[in-house]
């Protein structure tokens, strides 16, 4: 958590994505909800999936999407393999921002970028401070 006005970010977590036929409209560019797919499954990496659910076994604490903001710039088409980009900071104890991009091969700038707020929350959905043990695993490499 960061008290001053440029929040510290996390490294760049870099996650590959095959784009599928099923991803895409009838003229084989991807279907924009599916990018919000892309950039959770690139968080989920980030967390790790184990962590997420040792988290609610054993806390039941779990995260949900509170605003998101997304740019499309330009398509991502049928067969390519993009690179989600992702960082992240702390914006409270409850709530995390990540910055996330979508990047085709060889681009020179990204095609889809967001920002994207969560928040943690507990079995009866409301809010509740992230464990100390998590923020810490989380801010490996952050400066």
């Amino acid at each position: 958590m960061n008290s001053t006005s440029s929040p510290t970010l996390s490294p760049v977590h870099v996650f590959n994505v095959q784009i599928y036929y099923e991803d895409t409209d009838f003229s084989g560019v991807v279907y924009h909800p599916n990018f919000l797919k892309y950039f959770e499954r690139a968080r989920e990496h980030v967390i790790g999936a184990k962590v997420l659910n040792t988290l609610w076994q054993q806390q039941q604490l779990g995260f949900a999407v509170y605003r998101t903001d997304m740019i499309c710039h330009e398509g991502v088409e049928f067969a390519d393999i993009i690179e989600v980009r992702t960082q992240f900071y702390f914006e409270s104890k409850f709530r995390t921002v990540w910055q996330q991009s979508i990047w085709r091969q060889n681009a020179t700038k990204a095609a889809v970028t967001a920002t994207i707020e969560m928040v943690c929350m507990n079995q009866k959905r409301q809010l509740a401070p992230m464990p100390a043990q998590l923020i810490e695993r989380l801010s490996v490499g952050m400066v």
